[in-house]
């Protein structure tokens, strides 16, 4: 049971839950809801999608496991009661891990494409496993290069479900296929730019967390590149555009009277991202950072969850 645990710790178990919560929350409230009101059927179908859903979830565990094997020493000084390989799981079990579930990921996103013909599927997912080897080995040490990586790779769970559903060629298509196919594009992208702008501002706050012992292994991180301050200002930039943005939405859906988002999106997106706003400036230590980016990730949760509006008032 040591071991069991010590593994769903290494894999980032609640961060995989993420996953595919996104992933069914899309699929099931807003692409499949658009695309039965224009009467087509998904590219991707429902045994798929479930396969694909795994497979991003293993591709994520493996690349979380990576991670941790390349962060042994670093981790023993940031976080030094969650470590996990050295401790409870050798390297050489993390390493033999990491490519058995990256490998079963690839080839289940090899089948899908097989079946499907939609052979990116296979390429991007190759990439995001290749590219996650590469983030913990070098540029996740580097200044805003692993930032942006793990912020696109974020956005990326709901894009290439909205992507699935695209065709370059749209001459033969009707309008009303069309139209769904547009509100699916708007939403996976608008969906994907949340998660995209959020993951930038959480990374961000996490490498003030783990400064010291980022500079202490010779990490150009943000705030040891350019210092706490200026890494400050950097979060608050992009709080400002996140809540600028989540208002300007409320104030266009309130138009079609849909009081019961906005509530949920003022209450449980935009007030907590005010707060944040607010502690981000007190904030000195790793707790206090720490306390930040866990409102973050709860912020993350609630925007994934409004996904499910769109069930009933698509």
């Amino acid at each position: 049971m040591r071991l069991l645990a010590a593994f769903l710790k290494l894999v980032r178990l609640p961060n995989l839950f993420f996953i595919v919560l996104t992933q069914f929350l899309f699929y099931y409230c807003i692409l499949l809801p658009l695309l039965r009101s224009a009467g087509a059927i998904a590219e991707i179908g429902q045994q798929h999608f479930m396969l694909l859903s795994l497979a991003s979830v293993l591709i994520a565990a493996a690349g979380y496991i990576i991670n941790d094997y390349f962060d042994v020493n670093i981790d023993q000084v940031n976080k030094p009661k969650k470590n996990v390989v050295d401790l409870i799981v050798s390297r050489r079990w993390a390493i033999l891990w990491h490519f058995v579930l990256s490998g079963i990921g690839v080839l289940l996103s090899l089948y899908i494409s097989w079946r499907t013909g939609l052979w990116y599927i296979v390429l991007a997912n190759f990439a995001c496993a290749f590219l996650l080897f590469g983030y913990s080995i070098s540029l996740k040490q580097k200044l805003l290069s692993g930032n942006i990586l793990i912020s696109v790779l974020t956005s990326w769970v709901i894009l290439i479900l909205c992507l699935s559903e695209y065709r370059l060629s749209q001459g033969s298509v009707d309008s009303s296929w069309l139209a769904a196919q547009n509100k699916i594009m708007r939403l996976g992208f608008l969906y994907a730019g949340f998660a995209f702008i959020l993951t930038l501002i959480r990374e961000a706050i996490k490498d003030m967390e783990d400064m010291e012992g980022d500079a202490r292994y010779g990490s150009k991180t943000m705030p040891i590149a350019w210092g706490v301050p200026a890494t400050k200002v950097y979060v608050a930039v992009w709080m400002i555009v996140l809540l600028a943005l989540l208002i300007s939405i409320q104030v266009y859906i309130i138009r079609f009277h849909w009081w019961w988002p906005v509530l949920y999106c003022t209450v449980l997106i935009i007030l907590p991202l005010a707060y944040t706003f607010l502690k981000l400036f007190k904030a000195m230590t790793p707790d206090q950072f720490h306390d930040i980016s866990s409102i973050t990730k709860t912020v993350m949760l609630t925007g994934i969850l409004s996904m499910g509006f769109f069930y009933f008032y698509l």
